[in-house]
């Protein structure tokens, strides 16, 4: 009896033994857990896996250095699902992903791999934690790993950036504090939008850009220079943008950090020492702060204050400028004059920043110069990457924003567009023979005496003429003032002489021309240079006398879009800059005759073409998807890259014009709304829009948000694909509209049916499948299962990115058999009824 008790106690023994021995392991498999006491190691004893507590007695789940004295934590599992004592368990679940339980059973935290069959969940020397299947072949074939999901800690050959295949997005976000491992306000993450770089945020406000990779550091990282085997790889290609660091040398041990209190940090382990140096960190002085020095501002710590204007600008704010509050940066001298204009080299220069730029990897310096100089909109240029002597192509067409100069050596150099007279040699006077220099005097002061004689003569006939009107048009004195006043306080208006082209934002001028110039320019809006007419007025082709096109826009005087829109659409088209978006060239206002000017479009609109069956095959599958791209694009821009959020809210076939290329532009912002950064959506009792294209929410309570929008574009996508207005058409007996009969093809697999009729076979059933799965997400009928447009553009441009599945969408206002009066007659453009507006879909 005696030796069987001996026996078992033994065995049990032996098995507590074997768990001890497993555990220690590097491994779990699905009938192993480890407990508070226990932990799992990497192979190589590099890292360790365990439960730890960081001194706020909480318990988490967490990945730390094996040999080095002061644990430092590198990853943690549940760091926003704590447990509140010591028993808890890590393991593998019933579904094959991994998890931690409290004491009572409950999951605290799990991972959200699929189904696994036989999974084993294993730490790596490189301090990954990956899932994977017992039997794969494939030791790099993870069903889960942690460095997709990194918490503060950037470690060697972990990546920071975009998988776009998939649309995974991996970035490192700080604790809230030393001792708790929870979401902080701090996170660093690359925008892959544009020339890729990666931002500091705080909460939803950037602190710090690193610039865009040159090839071989970032643009605003000088000192980026690899060390004893440390390494910085940057990939930009169609499957992914990320960013990472390699250790070729062993003994060495780097991780890069976001802290609680806002700062990046790269470490290296001295192991003689036994501590963390720090080898670098930012923000680390003033002119890393984001935005330091505001729009064409430079930004240099060498200097005091260390803000300062390029040759040819002039600080915007001079008295917040001169108390060293350079934020509103600087504004242009002298006015562009497009193909005439010169470019400015600045050496050492961070480069602007670079989300909205354009990129083309394969052109030279010098092709990259001249196609800026043949775009009046481009603003600057600069080479893609600077290795290998330079190569590639990088250009602005915006405000050039968060520059800075280095010390010799460091950024690279970029071209900013000027005026020719702003660099010209004959802007300084030049040595010469004192004979030369009395010619010279002479000649600019009889140009001067000349120039005021001729603006004196102007200005007591503009005064004439001024009160020759005031006397004779008393009764438009208050549309006049109320105008004009808005422009002047909020456009600088010049006259139409000095117009050459899209300025930035601070600098914009905005012509008013007077109504003789455009009734010549349209032939005294001849019927023959209409190009058609809605409830609001006429548009008219004319042509300027400097040979240039224009579209005129003429609002009639019992036009539905009143002052007010007219205002508004002044307001904030004339700040918008974008290729997707119509330019406005200038307005009129003069008595009764309110007139916007715009670039001409060759095509017209989108509905003339799309529903006109002689018209519609001009429209194949690629300019087909080209225009869906291209109002992605621009509403993208309207939405979160301008200076202002701003929601179209009657976003239309008829308002998207095609150029001569069929390039697709965003038009008649008159119905449009500014919304602050933060600012989810607004209630209004006035409903302004088009049957077919609102939101549920919108049509039916007020609510209009950026996913009013989203909406809208998705009703134009099926559209697009199908040939068909969504108002107006039905099947089966008037029971779908175009929403309804797109969603139940789809639901029945036969997405393809949908197509127009019209096209040819020369398309792709993938890319066309992706954009009817695109245009049903942004249809449906909760506001917030709709993607954003930062999504949308993701998942056009990307052939294996994964999409949700669509669900029910939601049937917007269409016309009934039972409407057989209107309060509005059939020229009207708008009717409302009990403060609601809609624009009826009529061709202009």
């Amino acid at each position: 009896m005696r030796d069987t008790f001996k026996l078992r106690c033994f065995t049990i023994l032996c098995l507590t033994s074997f768990r001890t021995i497993a555990i220690s392991l590097d491994s779990l498999t699905a009938t192993q857990s480890l407990t508070n006491d226990q932990t799992l190691v990497s192979p190589g004893q590099v890292f360790e896996l365990g439960f730890f507590d960081p001194g706020n007695s909480r318990w988490y789940l967490g990945i730390w250095y094996k040999n080095i004295p002061d644990k430092t934590v590198v990853w943690v599992a549940n760091k926003d699902s704590p447990l509140s004592n010591s028993s808890g368990t890590f393991k593998i679940g019933d579904h094959g992903n991994i998890v931690v339980v409290d004491q009572a059973g409950s999951i605290s935290w799990s991972s959200n791999q699929t189904q696994a069959v036989n999974p084993v969940v294993q730490l790596l020397d490189s301090g990954n934690l990956v899932v994977r299947e017992t039997n794969e072949n494939d030791p790099e074939k993870y069903l889960w790993q942690s460095f997709d999901y990194p918490t503060d800690t950037l470690l060697a050959d972990m990546k920071l950036g975009w998988d776009l295949d998939t649309g995974f997005d991996r970035y490192i976000t700080s604790w809230k504090s030393t001792e708790d491992p929870s979401t902080g306000d701090y996170s660093f993450k690359l925008d892959f939008r544009g020339f890729a770089e990666i931002f500091l945020w705080n909460k939803q406000t950037p602190i710090y850009r690193s610039g865009p990779w040159n090839g071989i550091r970032f643009s605003g990282v000088p000192e980026m220079e690899p060390l004893n085997g440390l390494n910085f790889n940057f990939v930009m290609d169609q499957h992914e943008v990320s960013y990472s660091f390699s250790i070729a040398n062993a003994s060495l041990i780097s991780r890069l950090i976001v802290n609680a209190t806002g700062n990046l940090q790269r470490f290296i382990w001295i192991e003689s020492s036994q501590v963390w140096n720090l080898y670098w960190y930012a923000p680390k002085d003033q002119c890393d702060s984001y935005r330091e020095c505001g729009p064409y501002g430079i930004c240099d710590t060498d200097l005091s204050p260390v803000c300062s204007c390029m040759k040819g600008f002039a600080p915007k704010n001079l008295q917040a400028w001169n108390l060293r509050d350079g934020s509103d940066g600087c504004v242009r001298n002298t006015s562009l004059g497009c193909e005439s204009d010169k470019f400015l080299q600045l050496k050492n220069m961070k480069l602007p920043e670079t989300t909205t730029a354009f990129v083309d990897k394969t052109l030279s310096l010098k092709e990259c110069k001249e196609m800026c100089l043949k775009n009046c909109s481009c603003t600057a240029y600069a080479s893609y990457q600077i290795n290998n002597g330079g190569q590639g192509c990088v250009t602005w067409s915006s405000e050039l924003m968060d520059m800075r100069v280095y010390p010799e050596g460091g950024g690279q150099d970029l071209y900013v567009r000027l005026a020719a007279s702003e660099l010209d040699d004959g802007g300084s006077v030049s040595s010469g023979s004192g004979s030369d220099k009395l010619i010279m005097v002479i000649g600019i002061t009889v140009g001067i005496v000349v120039l005021l004689l001729g603006l004196t003569i102007c200005f007591v006939w503009k005064r004439n003429e001024l009160q020759r009107i005031w006397k004779g048009k008393t009764e438009q004195k208050g549309l006049r003032e109320r105008s004009q006043d808005l422009l002047l306080n909020e456009v600088v208006i010049s006259s139409k002489k000095e117009y050459s082209g899209e300025r930035n934002m601070d600098d914009l001028e905005l012509p008013l021309l007077d109504f003789d110039t455009i009734a010549t320019a349209t032939d005294n809006f001849s019927d023959e240079n209409k190009l058609g007419q809605g409830g609001f007025g006429c548009v008219y082709k004319g042509r300027l006398v400097e040979d240039q096109d224009i579209a005129v826009k003429r609002l009639s005087k019992n036009s539905g879009q009143g002052t007010e829109e007219f205002m508004n659409e002044v307001r904030l088209i004339a700040r918008l800059q974008h290729i997707n978006l119509v330019r406005l060239l200038g307005c009129c206002i003069e008595m009764d005759e309110k007139m916007l000017i715009y670039e001409y479009m060759e095509n017209k609109s989108l509905d003339s073409i799309l529903f006109n069956k002689e018209k519609c095959s001009l429209l194949n599958w690629p300019r087909r998807f080209n225009i869906i791209c291209g109002i992605a694009r621009g509403l993208l821009y309207l939405h979160q890259d301008s200076r202002f959020r701003i929601i179209h809210r009657d976003l239309k076939a008829s308002n998207i014009l095609l150029d001569a290329e069929m390039n697709p532009k965003i038009s008649d912002f008159g119905m449009a709304r500014i919304f602050g950064r933060d600012q989810v959506e607004a209630n209004t009792r006035r409903v302004v829009g088009t049957y077919g294209y609102m939101s549920p929410e919108y049509a039916m309570d007020g609510l209009f948000s950026v996913k009013s929008d989203v909406f809208s574009f998705g009703v134009l996508v099926l559209e697009v694909i199908s040939g068909k207005k969504n108002r107006g058409f039905y099947y089966a007996n008037n029971e779908l509209n175009l929403l309804g009969h797109a969603w139940k093809l789809w639901r029945g697999g036969n997405g393809l049916e949908l197509i127009d009729s019209s096209l040819d076979d020369l398309y792709s059933a993938s890319e066309l499948m992706r954009c009817i799965q695109v245009g049903l997400l942004c249809v449906q009928e909760r506001a917030e299962d709709r993607p954003t447009m930062s999504t949308v553009v993701l998942m056009l441009s990307s052939e294996t990115a994964t999409m949700p599945q669509p669900k029910q969408p939601g049937f917007c206002l269409g016309r009934n058999p039972a409407e057989s009066s209107s309060s509005c007659s059939k020229q009207e453009e708008s009717c409302t009824v009990n403060n609601v507006t809609v624009t009826m879909l009529d061709g202009r």
